[in-house]
């Protein structure tokens, strides 16, 4: 597989919990190459890793994979609407950002700001 692949697969096994970013992929990619664990080689103009011998030995004597574990227990009808809610919001503060005048972005920033605030009562309140 090439990086872009792994990154999907992960993202796919885990349900969507955990989507590693190419950032994080590819230097641990290298790393293992340097170690001696993958192999590369370039195929139609991308790069392919596999395992070595050696790669495979340590995989098999590893632990399980953490893509089984990072969806279990996440609650996805909650972080649907959480996504959702986050989303408008972020995108309501950009309408304001790019059509509005400079007294109307103060008052976005007054309210982004105030809801952070508001947020962090609520952990606040007695229960």
């Amino acid at each position: 597989m090439h990086g872009y692949e792994m990154i999907q697969e992960i993202a796919e096994r885990s349900g969507g919990a955990w989507k590693p970013s190419p950032g994080s992929v590819y230097p641990t990619l290298q790393l293992l190459e340097d170690e001696g664990l993958i192999a590369s080689r370039s195929e139609g103009g991308k790069k392919l890793f596999e395992l070595t011998d050696e790669g495979r030995t340590e995989a098999e004597g590893g632990s399980d994979a953490p893509w089984e574990d990072a969806g279990r227990g996440v609650d996805w009808e909650a972080m649907s609407e959480i996504r959702k809610a986050g989303g408008g919001l972020v995108e309501a503060f950009r309408q304001v950002w790019a059509t509005g005048t400079p007294e109307q972005r103060e008052k976005a920033i007054s309210v982004v700001n105030r809801a952070r605030k508001e947020l962090y009562l609520i952990l606040a309140e007695d229960e």
